[in-house]
């Protein structure tokens, strides 16, 4: 039996229409220096040089999304060797040297591995971080560089390169777009994986937005990725999103992998997208647009986030409602100083039919546990781990970003949501919040988060079948 490997399509794609392609050349050049083009390497090279009938690319914006490790630099260096050997003008950018000088490091390996020589065929220069390939017979040219948002490379190019796309900004986009404006037949392609918590990019998820909204135009997006946080320990996902498992890489290199942030996992192996620039806290427009004029229709119970605030002052209290039409209702409760003791907390929670009651922070999550449970309240609380309460603000912040949530437009909770920076949470990557403002609790948000996270998480109930 044929082993398995990763699905060869991708999970989401925006293609238009054409008729021809250049691909087939590309890939006899890559695979003269011995190398196999792997089936979704070369289904997505077809689409990367789809070209009209007047032989202009029919994409001059690519952009394309796989988990780490599934060899997506391999289809900018077939169209680059392509490009070099018909005299092409090519920049290849990335963001760190250490990148880009790999990048050259592979394509003279591999024009040496095709036959031809360096010194003779084509010239390279080694310069760590102004490297160049330039090809004698075509005159064809390539120059390696690490993006800075200062200025563009000086001069003008045909095939314009995004490694790393993740963290490629707006600044650097400003001082490198304009480099491919007076070529007669230009492309820009852009590859990388999601953003981590730790990304500055703002191009990439922007470009990818809009592919998906179908409101860019002569453009091309692909991506492998789970839409929403999923189990880090099914397979079945695991070759869903990697389309190079089985191939370069198997499920024991996966197993391997680290998985106890979940988050991390989601974006770095199942290629999860979580719908915003990680590096930006949420501005007034991110949250004014999950506002809704009138209470929606509710159902199912409630969920609770309490949060008592690092710096001891102050305790909050929101909550977090299903929607009849699918999204989650978040509102804040009230946020007291922690002096004046949990009363007002037990009030609602002895009144109120709860789901699930979630409380952090160390300074005062033991002393309510107890009051609850002498208070004689049914339901056990969740005290969250720190995996767990990173886990509630990347859901959250997906929630936001993804329009999963609304409100009613709190003023004091609108105050400390778009008032908030990042904190790092662990080392793996993980975030919470802080206040940009001493005069703003940052309670308010985090108690939201931490209902909403819960309400998410909830698992529906199984019915019961009596047969009699």
């Amino acid at each position: 039996m044929a082993a398995r490997i990763g699905r060869q399509t991708p999970t989401t794609s925006f293609v238009l229409d054409y008729h021809q392609t250049k691909s087939p050349e590309a890939i006899e050049l890559y695979e003269k220096s011995g190398q196999t083009v792997l089936e979704w390497q070369r289904l997505m090279l077809k689409d990367l040089m789809a070209v009209q009938s007047d032989g202009l690319w029919t994409h001059m914006m690519c952009g394309y999304s796989l988990p780490r490790r599934n060899g997506k630099t391999e289809v900018v260096y077939m169209r680059e060797l392509w490009g070099l050997l018909n005299g092409e003008k090519i920049a290849h950018t990335a963001h760190r040297t250490s990148t880009s000088h790999s990048s050259w490091e592979k394509l003279v390996r591999l024009l040496t591995k095709a036959g031809y020589e360096d010194g003779v065929d084509f010239t390279s220069i080694r310069a760590k971080g102004s490297e160049n390939i330039h090809f004698v017979e075509t005159d064809g040219d390539i120059q390696y560089r690490t993006r800075t948002g200062s200025g563009g490379l000086g001069e003008g190019f045909d095939l314009l390169v995004i490694d790393e796309a993740q963290e490629y900004t707006d600044d650097q986009r400003s001082a490198l777009s304009y480099t491919v404006t007076s070529s007669q037949n230009p492309q820009t392609i852009m590859c990388g994986t999601p953003p981590t918590n730790v990304s500055k990019g703002t191009v990439f998820p922007k470009f990818r937005e809009g592919c998906l909204q179908g409101k860019e135009q002569d453009a091309y997006w692909a991506e492998w990725a789970v839409s929403t946080m999923s189990k880090v320990d099914d397979p079945e996902l695991w070759y869903e999103t990697n389309p190079s498992l089985g191939q370069i890489f198997t499920e024991r290199n996966v197993r391997s992998e680290p998985s106890d942030d979940e988050v991390d996992f989601n974006i770095q192996r199942l290629g999860l997208w979580i719908g915003y620039n990680q590096s930006s806290a949420i501005t007034e427009k991110d949250w004014n647009q999950l506002e809704v004029s009138e209470l929606p229709d509710l159902t199912g119970p409630i969920h609770v986030g309490i949060k008592y605030g690092q710096d001891n002052r102050n305790v909050a209290m929101s909550i977090a409602v299903r929607t009849k039409d699918g999204k989650v209702f978040v509102e804040s409760l009230d946020c007291r100083p922690v002096k004046s003791g949990n009363d007002w907390i037990l009030d609602f929670l002895t009144q109120a039919n709860t789901a699930q009651v979630v409380i952090d922070g160390a300074n005062g999550q033991g002393i309510l546990q107890k009051e609850m449970k002498d208070a004689r309240l049914s339901k056990r609380p969740v005290l969250p781990t720190v995996k767990e309460i990173i886990n509630a603000n990347a859901l959250f912040e997906q929630g936001v970003f993804q329009c999963q949530l609304c409100h009613a437009g709190q003023l004091s909770l609108r105050q400390s949501a778009t008032n908030c920076d990042k904190r790092a949470i662990g080392s793996n990557g993980g975030f919470g919040y802080r206040s940009q403002a001493d005069e703003i609790d940052i309670s308010l948000l985090e108690s939201v988060a931490l209902a909403y996270w819960s309400c998410v998480s909830e698992k529906p109930k199984k019915k019961r079948t009596i047969r009699y």
